[in-house]
C-alpha cells in the first residue's frame, strides 16, 4: 500500500507515519526527514536547502521528486511507503504518480490531517523552544504555512477526484487520530 499522509507543517503526520511504520512495515519518506539529513550531511545540496528552509522557502520539486525516487525501491521491498510532506503541489503528485506508475504501482489512500492553523502556530512555537530545529523558527514557519495554504489546495480537488481522498480531524488526541486513519484505511 502507497498512502500519502496530507497536511500541514506540525499537523502530526510525522507521528502517525511512525505509527504506521511500526505497525505495518512500511517505509516513511518523509521530505522534511530527507531534507534535514542533506543538510547535516554538509553536502553542496545541504547546504542550498539550508538556505532554503532558512528564508521560509520550499525546495525545488527535482530536488525532492529526486530524493523520492532515490528511496523508492527501499519501500517497494518493504510492502509500501508512507509519503509524508510530499506531494506539496499538483505537479509533485502528477510526478509522483507518474513514477510509480512506471513501476507498476499507485497511490492508494490519501488522508488528510486536518487541523487549526491558531493550533500549529502554538504547536510549533512550542516544537522550536524545545528541539531548536531551525525549519520551526515561527517567522519561517508562518511562511511555510502560507505556503502550504496556497501551493497545496489544489491537492484537495485533485486525490478527491482519484477517489482517494479521506479526511481526518487531526487536532485530536494522537490515539484519537490513529484510530481514524486505521478506520479510515481499513
Amino acid at each position: 500500500m502507497n498512502l500519502i499522509l496530507f497536511g500541514p507543517p506540525a499537523a502530526g503526520k510525522g507521528t502517525q507515519a511512525k505509527r504506521l511504520v511500526e505497525e505495518k512495515g512500511m517505509v516513511q519518506l518523509s521530505t522534511g526527514d530527507m531534507l534535514r539529513a542533506a543538510i547535516a550531511s554538509g553536502s553542496e545540496l545541504g547546504l542550498k536547502v539550508k538556505d532554503v528552509l532558512a528564508r521560509g522557502d520550499l525546495v525545488t520539486d527535482e530536488i525532492v521528486i529526486a530524493l523520492i525516487e532515490d528511496r523508492l525501491p527501499e519501500a517497494e521491498a518493504a510492502g509500501g511507503a508512507i509519503f509524508d510532506g510530499f506531494p506539496r503541489t499538483v505537479a509533485q503528485a502528477e510526478a509522483l504518480d507518474a513514477m510509480l506508475a512506471q513501476r507498476g504501482a499507485q497511490i492508494d489512500a490519501v488522508v488528510r490531517l486536518k487541523v487549526d492553523d491558531a493550533a500549529l502556530t502554538d504547536r510549533i512555537a512550542k516544537r522550536f523552544a524545545e528541539q531548536g530545529r531551525p525549519d520551526d523558527n515561527p517567522d519561517s514557519f508562518k511562511v511555510r504555512l502560507d505556503a502550504y495554504n496556497r501551493n497545496t489546495a489544489p491537492l484537495l480537488p485533485y486525490y478527491e477526484g482519484q477517489g482517494k481522498l479521506t479526511e481526518v480531524d487531526g487536532m485530536g488526541a494522537i490515539e484519537s487520530v490513529a484510530k481514524a486513519i486505521d478506520e479510515a484505511l481499513a
